[in-house]
């Protein structure tokens, strides 16, 4: 329930009242989003982009919104245009598909022959994209990164994306407030990404389930703001909807100067600053769940297993399951030790890797790469090290860095330097580990396949990971001979002198007119007003009704089952919803040489005809906001799954494909309906009366959901419509918004000479103003 009247605040608390339109009786809001980084069920409907102004988007690794793991981080020296540059059929059509999208719905577009392309994640924050106080979505769960600026950002499923290119809102329910305070001063060696593991070891992947995190104390606020944006970044990790820093000097010092944040030394900076200052939780503010951390309680780690939760100290052994507290985790602990090769008891430090990956959108940005280059600085690679890939977040840190000579300093030591792009962090791109090779990875994601079909994926720092490289093994960085840094202290002034952000075109464009425009690195520029288009086709699109569910059931015995799991990412680069039944759980349900694995539930009868899906271990679908994961189930046929509790963004996705997914605390509840799907019998899911009935038509449970979902779920309504009905408040809510944070509206950069309030289109490279819209002369403020 929002806070009483007067009463203490949190930052997200503050934030999200701030962006309400709407909110029904049973909690559920209605929330204008100011910043976005799926058109096929726009195009569908009829429907147009509602804010062109306040979007942006990047050739980068996900499929049906704006970002593209398919991108290669070879040399792009010669390339001619993407058709010819990107090998892979899927990848490339997905690509294509991409720039004919921007195009069509007037969207700013950074393309491959653009040096500020990269990593959604890295440029938002980089070109002043992400600003304090708004709120940011993105068809990914790692857009929790942007929360380092005070921001609450959140990754959303393509429906959501849809949802909020159409009408510029989100349909939500409020999140519980968790704290993270992490006081003390970090030893040398240290680093964010060592805080946000330890954190996740104490809390688990499930443990911010629910919960908005708030970071704070000493530690935190002496980190940059690359470092802080590594800590949100894997605030997702532990289950959170999100992870917020709030904004102080260090934020507003390196958001200075940044092309599309408001210009520096002028009053409308001024304003923002003393906006952005009052965006601080109330001393005597309430947080739900309560974490401390003491700094010297902090020390390099890594994972073992498959799951972020899964770490130990670097000077520690990998665990042994027989050791864990339940029968469940004890079964999971030994899968664990089985895929990724290891015995209990091996010293961390005797475990040997053969690739090294330094990047992702965790750790790809300067700061990371600078101390990667301090640890490998006239050293080598391990010769049983196969390859070491540094992979830079964004053309613009691989500038500077080049700048600086850091890519010399990796190539001496016999290292890879890559173009831009998000690489082995999913390998979804030629940067994959081959079936049981092992990597020490700054990535934030070890589930099992993540890096490539059996790949075994040890997370850590990048000083960590640096290390590996050059011992050859997991290596405590701190016994490393000259190394004294501490990756935590680097002054955030560092970085503030960054590029300006210009376009610059790869080398081989920027002399060629005809290979600039076969890029299509850029739309026809369009008005950055509200589209008044968007709501011609206002009516819902509507989806199959859900009332009552009745089939097979079939029983999966496993905790925190990933969508990596429900749908490997061999499978994501379809653009299109249906024909992923046959990818269900692929890497369960058959062999290496493709043939059905008999022992998995879903090859077996009955459970070949499932309807419905019970799984009896905790937090179903933790992991990526794709929604390629409820696609997958939907199109086998399952359209309820049945969890004791579910991660916070596979539970939307499924309400959005007319799915319902039921949470069952009571364990006495979910053995029963358990013992019946395990004896291959139907069940009947009632939604309008809320009961679990088995076939015989006896009440075996009731269960909860939300009376708005429930109303969608049984008249099979479409949220964009319905949305829309609610356009005069959104309309109030925008003019309210323009006058108070105008250096958030995209109309407010259209005071200049002789345009008109219109922008010429020119090819690209150009430089960028703010809110990513084109300019030959020099703004007129």
């Amino acid at each position: 329930m929002p806070a009483a009247e007067g009463a203490p605040q949190t930052l997200y608390d503050k934030i999200l009242a701030a962006h309400v339109v709407d909110e029904k009786l049973d909690g559920t809001v209605l929330l204008y989003i100011e910043l976005q980084q799926a058109f096929e069920g726009l195009k569908n409907a009829g429907r147009r982009v509602r804010r062109p102004d306040c979007t942006l988007a990047t050739t980068d690794h996900k499929n049906t919104d704006f970002r593209f793991k398919n991108v290669p981080t070879k040399s792009r020296k010669g390339i001619k245009d993407i058709a010819t540059f990107i090998e892979q059929d899927d990848s490339r059509i997905q690509c294509l598909t991409l720039e004919e999208n921007v195009k069509e719905f007037g969207i700013t577009y950074f393309g491959l022959g653009d040096k500020r392309q990269g990593i959604v994640h890295v440029i938002g924050p980089e070109q002043g994209f992400t600003l304090p106080g708004t709120t940011l979505v993105c068809g990914d769960s790692h857009t929790s990164t942007h929360g380092a600026f005070g921001c609450f950002a959140i990754g959303i499923g393509t429906s959501e994306v849809e949802h909020v290119l159409a009408t510029q809102c989100l349909i939500t329910k409020r999140s519980k407030n968790m704290r993270i305070q992490v006081d003390g001063e970090l030893a040398p060696g240290v680093s964010s990404k060592d805080v946000i593991l330890h954190a996740i070891g104490l809390v688990g992947t499930a443990g911010g389930t629910g919960c908005v995190i708030e970071f704070c104390g000493s530690v935190i606020r002496n980190l940059s703001m690359e470092a802080r944006m590594s800590i949100c970044n894997m605030s997702i990790e532990a289950g959170a909807r999100a992870g917020m820093v709030a904004p102080d000097d260090i934020t507003f010092e390196y958001l200075k100067g940044k092309p599309l944040a408001p210009p520096y030394s002028t009053p409308e900076w001024d304003r923002a600053v003393n906006y952005w200052r009052t965006l601080q939780s109330d001393p005597g503010a309430k947080y739900d769940v309560d974490v401390q951390i003491d700094a010297k309680d902090i020390i390099p780690t890594v994972t073992w297993g498959t799951s972020p939760e899964d770490v130990v100290p670097i000077t520690g052994v990998v665990p042994d399951p027989e050791t864990f507290k339940t029968e469940a985790k004890k079964k999971a602990g030994r899968r664990m030790l089985e895929y990724m090769g290891l015995t209990a008891g091996t010293p961390m430090e005797e475990i040997v890797v053969d690739k090294v990956f330094i990047g992702s959108c965790t750790n790809s940005r300067i700061e990371d790469l600078r101390a990667a280059a301090q640890v490998v600085k006239g050293k080598k690679k391990a010769d049983n090290v196969k390859r070491a890939m540094i992979v830079p977040g964004s053309g613009v840190i691989k500038e500077q860095a080049e700048a600086e000579g850091l890519d010399k300093i990796f190539i001496d030591a016999g290292f890879e330097w890559r173009e831009a792009g998000c690489s082995m962090c999913l390998g979804m791109n030629p940067d994959i580990l081959s079936p049981k090779e092992r990597c020490a990875s700054t990535s934030n994601r070890n589930f099992e396949g993540r890096q490539g079909a059996q790949g075994r994926t040890h997370l850590m720092s990048p000083v960590m990971a640096a290390a590996a490289a050059i011992v050859g093994k997991l290596a405590d960085v701190r016994k490393l001979t000259g190394y004294t840094a501490s990756p935590h202290v680097e002054a955030y002034k560092v970085n503030t002198t960054t590029s300006s952000g210009k376009a610059h075109a790869d080398e081989s464009i920027e002399d060629d007119d005809s290979a600039k425009e076969r890029l299509t690195d850029q739309p026809e520029d369009i008005s950055p007003h509200v589209n008044t288009t968007a709501t011609e086709a206002a009516g819902s699109q509507g989806l199959p009704k859900f009332t009552v569910h009745r089939g097979i059931a079939a029983p999966l015995d496993r905790p925190n089952v990933d969508t990596d799991a429900i749908i490997p990412k061999q499978f994501l680069k379809t653009i299109k919803r249906t024909g992923l039944g046959t990818a269900l759980f692929y890497d369960s349900r058959f062999k290496e040489d493709g043939s059905p694995n008999p022992d998995f539930v879903l090859n077996q009868e009955p459970w070949t005809n499932a309807k419905v899906l019970v799984c009896t271990g905790p937090n179903f679908g933790c992991g990526s906001s794709r929604e390629h994961a409820p696609w997958a189930l939907n199109d086998f046929g399952i359209r309820c799954i049945i969890a004791p509790s579910f991660a916070d963004i596979f539970f939307n996705n499924t309400f959005k494909n007319g799915m319902l997914p039921i949470a069952i605390k009571n364990q006495d509840d979910l053995e029963k309906i358990a013992a019946e799907a395990r004896a291959g019998k139907e069940i009947e899911v009632d939604l309008p009366n809320q009961v679990i009935r088995d076939a015989a038509g006896k009440e075996l449970c009731g269960f909860e959901v939300e009376e708005f979902r429930k109303h969608c779920l049984i008249n099979g309504l479409d949220d964009i419509g319905l949305t829309l009905q609610l356009e005069d408040k959104i309309v109030e809510y925008e003019k309210k918004a323009s006058a108070k944070t105008p250096w958030v509206d995209g109309t407010g950069y259209l005071k200049r000479k002789g345009r008109g309030g219109r922008l010429a289109a020119k090819p690209v490279p150009v430089p960028t103003t703010n809110r990513g819209q084109e300019l030959k002369d020099p703004i007129d403020w």
